[in-house]
């Protein structure tokens, strides 16, 4: 396990709020040298703890403002490769994730709207060994970054 300390984790928590933030502004905020911060951040890529960067989107704004998750269910021999092959078409599929138990996968997903997600639903049923979906409407959610302060 990589050495990471308070510092590299005060700078990771930084650039999760905006990974465009400046090595400047980080060394102000963590009390280090413009060079310090960089050579940290440099040293987290090369360790793998920083795997790269990235852009946080309203899909909302761009009339996907429906987001799901759905349970996939598959029969009991079915290897983890053909689960992953399943959904790697569907473009409204932002996520996989396999899970052990019931259900064998569970899926982020995004449409315009509820009827763009039942056929986007009625697709994944018919792909591959689905035996069954369920499918759970997202009303609202928060992340680290965007939690409302205490």
């Amino acid at each position: 396990m990589p050495e990471v300390d308070e510092i590299d984790h005060h700078v990771l928590r930084l650039l999760r709020e905006d990974g465009r933030r400046t090595f400047s502004e980080m060394a102000d905020k963590v009390g280090l040298s413009v060079a310090a911060v960089k050579r940290r951040v440099d040293r987290l890529r090369d360790i793998g703890v920083i795997t790269g960067f990235t852009v946080q989107i309203d899909y909302a704004r761009l009339g996907w403002g429906i987001e799901a998750f759905t349970e996939l269910r598959y029969p009991g021999t079915t290897p983890v490769a053909d689960i992953v092959r399943t959904t790697v078409d569907v473009p409204e599929v932002q996520e996989v994730f396999t899970i052990a138990g019931d259900p064998d996968a569970m899926i982020h997903v995004r449409a315009r709207d509820l009827s763009h997600l039942q056929q986007v639903i009625d697709r994944l049923r018919r792909a591959g060994d689905v035996t069954g979906t369920k499918t759970l409407l997202v009303l609202g959610s928060w992340t680290h970054e965007t939690a409302p302060k205490a």
